[in-house]
């Protein structure tokens, strides 16, 4: 291939949202090159269900929402805390909706629809119960022809080989439409296997990038700037356990090429750093192959620790939920790391395991010990090496709690978000991530039924994430800082190459996205001159 170093006006590292941003860059007639370090587009964006949280955006007007962005921003003050992010909050609620606006007027991204996601600090005022979190339709991967091979697989497919069939939704359908847009455009060009190693700077000012394609040595100038969207460092080890131990990378649900190339080669640069010790962090449920998978709620059984202890609404928002792992696996004295999900024969009847509620337990489930089962507490307590005595107490405790309905020490099944694991929730853009519906049981909450019918069941939780969230710092118009406050000229970061606007707290279902293509989009629009 021939590749001129000095044919491009924006350079994007990273396929999953910076290709929204490099969509952006070239409908406006700048030549775009984004460089991918794998042999598939999307990152971890391609693993996601591509929800992005956007208040006042017109799928919500289209649902018939009213949604009050002062409400919302008020929301932001009180979770974040923290007034030098200020600045970015209000750039990020301004640019969703007029992102969405722009992509809409393009025929690949069709229409976003809302999806009914509770804001995650439901008891905070501003917090939606129907939320701000909106989805772009399914896609028949066909409809991007010979480009369809190149976007990544889910996690269910690229580990088990399940078969997802021709149309896919979420992430995998964001990231085809914003391929094919971006090459529609004729002005883009897409380079895999190509991993950045280094950025060019002359005089102060970053005008390209070194990289390594297909195991050559190349470069690439950039005219107008150069925008880090490569995911942040999950699968380092290294710098996992420099700021985030005992985690090591490896119960991370980030793709296995975000090792921090971008955050390295921006610090190289001259850039100042934040949040290197946080993470998006989740609860990770433990699969037959004996990594975990991100799991998003619980609606039977128990959560204990070492010492046999409940130790938190095992319903409560996952990011909430993974903090609080880790936040007490540091601070007890007590192991947190692994957590045991106890539940019995009741609750997999009603809601099954591993699998759609209709789906009966597969049986490599057992075989491999991600799930194992014992005719008795006493026997399952020996299983996982906990006491018997105190996780008879715990059980009985919880029992007393199903027989009120009320969770007297985490509160479960009472907040809105609970109960979305409880009800339906319809996804008008794809029917298939609808949460089913749970059996009505005898018990006052659905959430809190008994664990008396044996036998008894024991899977594995751990501290996970779906990315790292700090890195380089940045302001509202995605610049990328030096530790003196000042933008390298011709720099920019999104995503979870940059630290988050939200900082230590997940607002809604789709910060995570949202802040990716959103500050893609504010970097784009700097670079172009713009500033609307």
């Amino acid at each position: 291939m021939s590749i001129n170093e000095d044919a491009y006006d924006v350079v994007v590292v990273g396929s999953g949202g910076g290709l929204v941003g490099a969509y952006v860059a070239a409908s406006r007639g700048l030549r775009t090159l984004v460089v991918e370090k794998a042999d598939r587009v999307g990152g971890t964006m391609a693993y996601s269900g591509a929800g992005i949280w956007y208040p006042g955006s017109a799928p919500l007007a289209r649902a018939g929402l009213a949604d009050d962005v002062e409400a919302v921003r008020a929301y932001l003050r009180e979770i974040v805390a923290d007034p030098s992010r200020e600045a970015r909050q209000d750039a990020y609620l301004a640019a969703g909706p007029r992102l969405i606006d722009e992509l809409e007027q393009n025929p690949w991204f069709q229409s976003f629809v809302h999806g009914p996601v509770p804001d995650y600090f439901g008891w905070v005022d501003g917090a939606s119960p129907t939320g701000h979190t909106i989805f772009p339709p399914p896609l028949e991967l066909a409809e991007i022809g010979e480009h369809a091979g190149i976007v990544r697989r889910s996690i269910p497919t690229e580990r088990f080989g399940f078969d997802e069939g021709p149309v896919v939704s979420g992430g995998r359908a964001l990231v085809g439409r914003a391929l094919a847009a971006f090459l529609e455009t004729g002005n883009g060009t897409l380079l895999l296997n190509t991993a950045l190693t280094d950025l060019i700077v002359e005089d102060g000012r970053v005008v390209g990038i070194e990289a390594v394609h297909d195991g050559e040595p190349v470069s690439f100038r950039a005219a107008r700037g150069v925008l880090l969207a490569a995911g942040g460092f999950e699968r380092d080890r290294e710098l996992r356990e420099k700021n985030q131990a005992p985690l090591t990378g490896e119960w991370s649900n980030g793709v296995h090429t975000n090792t921090g190339d971008a955050l390295r080669a921006g610090i190289a640069a001259g850039a100042d750093t934040d949040l290197l010790d946080e993470a998006w962090f989740v609860a990770g449920l433990i699969q037959p192959d004996g990594l975990p998978i991100f799991h998003t709620g619980t609606r039977g059984g128990i959560w204990v620790n070492a010492a046999g202890e409940r130790f938190v609404n095992e319903s409560r928002p996952y990011d909430q939920v993974g903090h609080e792992i880790m936040r007490l696996h540091h601070s007890t004295g007590v192991s947190h790391i692994p957590a045991y999900w106890i539940f019995d024969q009741r609750q997999l009847d009603r809601d099954s395991f591993g699998g759609p509620p209709d789906e009966p337990l597969r049986p490599e489930w057992l075989e491999s010990g991600a799930l194992r089962r014992a005719d008795t507490l006493e026997e399952l307590a020996k299983l996982i090496d906990v006491p018997f005595d105190a996780l008879s107490r715990t059980v009985e405790e919880f029992n007393g709690y199903a027989a009120t309905g009320v969770d007297e020490k985490f509160d479960r099944g009472t907040s809105v978000w609970d109960q979305m694991f409880h009800h339906i929730v319809p996804f008008a853009a794809d029917p298939r991530q609808n949460f089913p519906a749970a059996p009505e049981t005898e018990y006052p909450n659905p959430l809190v039924v008994p664990i008396s019918t044996p036998p008894f069941y024991v899977a594995t939780i751990v501290p996970s994430d779906i990315g790292t969230k700090g890195g380089l710092r940045t302001d509202e118009h995605a610049r990328v800082l030096r530790p003196d406050g000042s933008p390298i000229e011709g720099l920019y970061a999104s995503g979870n190459t940059m630290a988050a606007m939200s900082g230590r707290v997940y607002p809604g279902a789709g910060t995570p996205i949202g802040s990716s293509v959103a500050f893609a989009y504010l970097a784009v629009l700097d670079m172009a001159g713009a500033t609307d």
